[in-house]
């Protein structure tokens, strides 16, 4: 079975400075490795969402309706000669008939300037038969505030076709109060260990628990 191995918010180093630096002593180095990977992941079940970087994540959506402000002969306004090719495709497609618009799961909850996409890949599984795949060249986005991904107008991308996205992203510079929520969790989890009671090492883990938790909740999805 493969294993676990997500880059972690808060680094084995980062657990073996400051105020935690006793409760983990003993530990190997790769006992603390996997300690910070196990405690990434339940900062992530926390917040609802991924946070340390990902690849390869699959997912796939239903697409519903289009904006009639998006209808092809909703406006006259003159365009580049990729839209106009893009329109004129689209208008002998049926426009009114094509999605414009899909919004990944995962995407910043805070400090999107952070925030990575890559290798962001579509194939379109229309209902009534036919697969397409999306060149990347036509997708505007991924939004790292949003998860929005905006295709361009023309996409052969009908109302119920399955969308199947599998994409790159995470934060590659981890925001400090999420490395912060990474050590208290981590502490806990040693502390479970080492010290159940709680008094030996004069940390309280319902303390700490709780102080991961104020950080890890302004990242749930409102």
């Amino acid at each position: 079975m493969a294993a676990d191995c997500p880059i972690p918010l808060a680094t084995s180093a980062d657990m073996q400075e400051g105020q935690f630096a006793d409760l983990v002593r003993d530990y190997s180095a790769s006992d603390i490795d996997q300690l910070m990977v196990e405690s990434t992941r339940l900062c992530e079940g926390i917040a609802g969402r991924r946070l340390a970087p990902f690849t390869g994540l699959p997912e796939t959506h239903r697409a519903t309706g289009i904006d009639p402000d998006e209808y092809s002969d909703a406006s006259n306004m003159p365009m580049d000669l990729q839209g106009t090719l893009g329109r004129s495709y689209a208008d002998a497609l049926g426009a009114s008939d094509q999605v414009r618009h899909c919004w990944l799961n995962e995407y910043a909850g805070r400090y999107p300037d952070m925030w990575t996409y890559a290798n962001l890949q579509v194939t379109i599984l229309r209902s009534y038969g036919g697969t397409s795949t999306v060149a990347s060249t036509t997708l505007l986005g991924a939004e790292p505030d949003s998860g929005h991904v905006w295709f361009q107008l023309g996409t052969f991308l009908p109302v119920g076709s399955l969308i199947r996205v599998t994409y790159d992203g995470g934060y590659t510079t981890v925001p400090a109060d999420l490395a912060r929520a990474c050590k208290l969790k981590a502490a806990v989890l040693v502390l479970g260990e080492i010290d159940p009671g709680g008094t030996q090492f004069g940390h309280d883990p319902a303390a700490l628990d709780k102080q991961a938790e104020a950080i890890l909740c302004r990242y749930q999805p409102s």
